[in-house]
C-alpha cells in the first residue's frame, strides 16, 4: 500500500462540531476500504491565500494515511460531491516525505529552550 496526504479546507460557515462530523466521514471512507490511518491533524480555521467562493477563511485538516490507489478516486468523487469542502489536495508520499513525517511525528524537529541550549 501507498502513503498519502491529504488537505481538506472546509467552509467557515461551519460549526466546530460539524467540522469534526465531515472530517470523521472522510476518515470512515478510508478506513472502511482498508486504508490505515497514520496520523490526523487538524489546523483549526486559518486564513486562505487567496478568496475562494468570497470566503477569506476555511478550516483546515490534513490527513496521513496508507490506502490502496483505487480508494483515492473514489475518496476524491466524495470530497467533490460534498459542497462543505472548498478545496482539497491528495499527494503520494515518497521514502524521503515519509521518512521526514515519522522524524516530525517522533520529535526531532523539536525547538530547544533557552536553557537547553545553555546546557
Amino acid at each position: 500500500m501507498q502513503q498519502y496526504e491529504t488537505v481538506i479546507i472546509l467552509t467557515p460557515l461551519l460549526s466546530v462540531e460539524t467540522a469534526k462530523e465531515v472530517v470523521a466521514k472522510f476518515s470512515k471512507i478510508l478506513t472502511d476500504n482498508g486504508a490505515e490511518i497514520i496520523q490526523e491533524d487538524n489546523w483549526g480555521l486559518r486564513k486562505l491565500a487567496y478568496p475562494i467562493e468570497k470566503k477569506s477563511t476555511g478550516y483546515y485538516h490534513l490527513t496521513e494515511y496508507k490506502a490502496p490507489g483505487e480508494l483515492i478516486n473514489k475518496l476524491e468523487v466524495e470530497l467533490r460531491r460534498d459542497e462543505r469542502v472548498m478545496r482539497f489536495l491528495t499527494i503520494s508520499l515518497d521514502k524521503h516525505a515519509t521518512a521526514y513525517n515519522d522524524k516530525k511525528r517522533s520529535g526531532a524537529f523539536q525547538k530547544k529552550t533557552k536553557t537547553e541550549e545553555a546546557a
